[in-house]
């Protein structure tokens, strides 16, 4: 019975990543032609460059703290934990190196902000990024 019942434990902490995982998409403004790799995103949301390669300001945002695609963007981009992506923060904050991207409600407050402002970049869920925005990633 023992052997079930741990069988049964590993078996789901195994499967859990799997459902965990949210694709999420990298969009831009359609006039933005900045060829963005997943260094130069990593790089404009951990705040240190805040330009896109071709020149022009980037202003980064993102889906609440604890959401699926929040996650998966800090796993799959960042290469980080929410947890040390937090920590991360608290020490740029504290020493006065930069702030956090802001972070928007929902996904249609992403777009919409991102549609109108070629400043803006930011992460929604996959499949979500309408005509008003352009995919530069997925991951």
């Amino acid at each position: 019975m023992k052997y079930l019942i741990s069988s049964f434990v590993l078996a789901s902490s195994l499967m859990l990543p799997q459902l965990a995982m949210a694709e999420v998409e990298v969009v831009v403004h359609p006039s933005n032609s900045a060829a963005l790799d997943k260094d130069s995103i990593k790089r404009i949301f951990l705040g240190k460059t805040r330009a896109f390669p071709g020149g022009g300001e980037a202003v980064p945002i993102g889906l609440k703290e604890g959401s699926a695609e929040n996650q998966e963007f800090t796993k799959s981009v960042l290469s980080k934990t929410p947890k040390q992506l937090k920590a991360y923060w608290a020490k740029m904050v504290f020493t006065g190196k930069g702030t956090p991207p802001r972070q928007m409600d929902g996904t249609a407050q992403i777009l919409e902000l991102i549609a109108a402002n070629p400043n803006l970049i930011g992460f929604v869920p996959a499949g979500t990024a309408s005509g008003g925005v352009k995919v530069v990633g997925k991951f």
